[in-house]
């Protein structure tokens, strides 16, 4: 039913977009210098609406569709790296607001002075895999670091994993209950009364593979229970799609360590500003709106560049 929504929802908009290039078409042969003004914002309007409809047209993968998890572990760089993680997820939740998509936290790990160790996010929207694939891989930040009382320049990496969220019945992936050991424990957090008190912590391990996945961020153990299956779903998914060959690249890529001539994209905030992804060498000045969640020229350029491969 969600892909027929989908559909549907895809080619009631295509009529509506014929329709209003018909009367366009319509109001130009009136040959009315009144109304010239209006045609031209009506124009440009269309065409704004065209761009964006062949940036979604490049979404064409086999989970592109589908809803997202998004996981961000802070690499090499210390205190500096685990702070880097934590401005990488702010700006991931403001992409995700400004497309309107729903985002859960389905696990977070704190820093131990500042940051986060990890996270684990779920992204839902029409595409919101299909979009976020540009994103896998090292993220190298280069500044002056606020925790560094010589003020020297310090650089960060993180990793940031995208995987499609499948659910049971079109991921072929059948999880055996007893092919898992599920541990619980008290999540962590920052203490005070917001600190939970029961165990309701899920580490999920599958034996056969040796897959680890926790989530805490959940007060109900039944529910982290099921976003860890959700998680692990994805992992096992990811796993059978590397056994493949085939499939690799378009899932996850080959994995790489979040540390020096890794990195798929830099974000230097000093000596100067700039934003660079180094696959497709586009760039952006403005770095500020990159971390404020302004992502989509980045996506976009990487989409065109994958398309021609």
């Amino acid at each position: 039913m969600k892909k027929v929504n989908l559909l549907q929802g895809e080619t009631e908009s295509w009529r509506g977009f014929s329709r209003q290039l018909h009367d366009l078409l319509e109001l130009a042969e009136m040959e009315d210098e009144s109304i010239l003004g209006e045609l031209e914002s009506e124009v440009d309007a269309l065409e704004k609406d065209l761009d964006e409809r062949a940036f979604r047209a490049m979404l064409s993968g086999k989970y592109d569709t589908e809803d997202a998890l998004l996981a961000i572990h802070a690499g090499a760089g210390g205190t500096d790296s685990q702070d880097w993680a934590a401005m990488l997820q702010r700006m991931y939740l403001r992409w995700a607001e400004r497309r309107g998509f729903n985002v859960e936290i389905l696990d977070f790990t704190p820093g131990e002075e500042a940051g986060i160790k990890s996270t684990t996010l779920a992204i839902s929207g029409d595409y919101a895999y299909g979009y976020l694939r540009s994103e896998k891989g090292t993220h190298r930040l280069v500044r002056i670091s606020p925790f560094d009382s010589a003020n020297r320049r310090h650089t960060s990496f993180a990793l940031v994993e995208i995987l499609p969220q499948i659910n049971d019945d079109n991921s072929g992936i059948v999880i055996n209950p007893k092919d898992l050991r599920v541990d619980v424990y008290k999540s962590s957090g920052a203490g005070g009364q917001s600190v939970q008190k029961n165990s309701t912590a899920v580490r999920m391990t599958h034996l056969p593979t040796g897959i680890v996945v926790t989530c805490q961020n959940e007060r109900s153990q039944l529910q982290n229970r099921e976003n860890a299956l959700k998680v692990l779903r994805a992992r096992l998914l990811e796993l059978k799609a590397a056994e493949q060959k085939e499939e690799l690249d378009d899932l996850r890529g080959e994995y790489t360590k979040a540390e020096w001539g890794s990195q798929i994209r830099s974000y230097v905030l000093h000596p100067y500003q700039m934003v660079k992804d180094h696959r497709s060498d586009f760039e952006m000045g403005n770095t500020q709106a990159v971390l404020d969640g302004d992502l989509d020229a980045l996506m976009e350029a990487y989409l065109k560049m994958a398309s021609r491969k």
